[in-house]
């Protein structure tokens, strides 16, 4: 699937830029830095912050992140006490990028992003469907291309954000005899 006039990144192990790029991707703390990082620019400090890890230990993955093209940094600013500060922005590319094997690592952020939030801040459908090949496919390229559309939109400056997690698995249960 393209993206907004630019083509899909497809990783293959054998390069050594797409084999950074896999690793930069294969931690949910990097994905959740990613999701802090797609509207807001934030430094170092207020993400190790945000998810409770150590200063050193965050910008290890920010240079990771950085390094693979995933974040950029913007203009040094002055903070508090007249420190310097860096903020970073998430660049959009990982949203180009395929993730080969990339699934586990999704639920896993997924989790993590929603511990300890109230039921009334998760909403929640599941959905069990017995599709043909060609209305799976169907379904696939219809949600792909729903996601694709408000990701292309800007943000409403007046909005709150939100995570968007689909899931789309077989399901191991026996077909039904009716």
């Amino acid at each position: 699937m393209a993206t907004h006039g630019e083509e899909r990144i497809e990783l293959r192990a054998g390069d050594p830029e797409a084999e950074a790029r896999m690793k930069a991707l294969s931690s949910p703390l990097r994905l959740r830095v990613l999701r802090l990082c797609a509207f807001e620019s934030r430094t170092n400090k207020e993400l190790a912050e945000l998810l409770a890890v150590n200063p050193g230990t965050m910008l290890h993955h920010v240079r990771t992140l950085v390094s693979t093209g995933y974040l950029a940094a913007e203009p040094e600013r002055t903070g508090a006490q007249g420190a310097r500060e860096v903020p970073y922005r998430a660049t959009g590319l990982s949203w180009r990028t395929s993730m080969p094997g990339g699934s586990t690592v999704l639920v896993e952020t997924f989790l993590q992003q929603i511990e300890g939030l109230s039921d009334e801040d998760l909403d929640t459908t599941w959905l069990g469907l017995k599709l043909n090949a060609e209305h799976k496919a169907e379904l696939q390229q219809r949600l792909a291309d729903l996601a694709q559309e408000f990701k292309n939109r800007r943000p409403d400056p007046d909005g709150d954000t939100y995570s968007l997690f689909i899931a789309f698995h077989t399901d191991d249960n026996p077909p039904s005899a009716h």
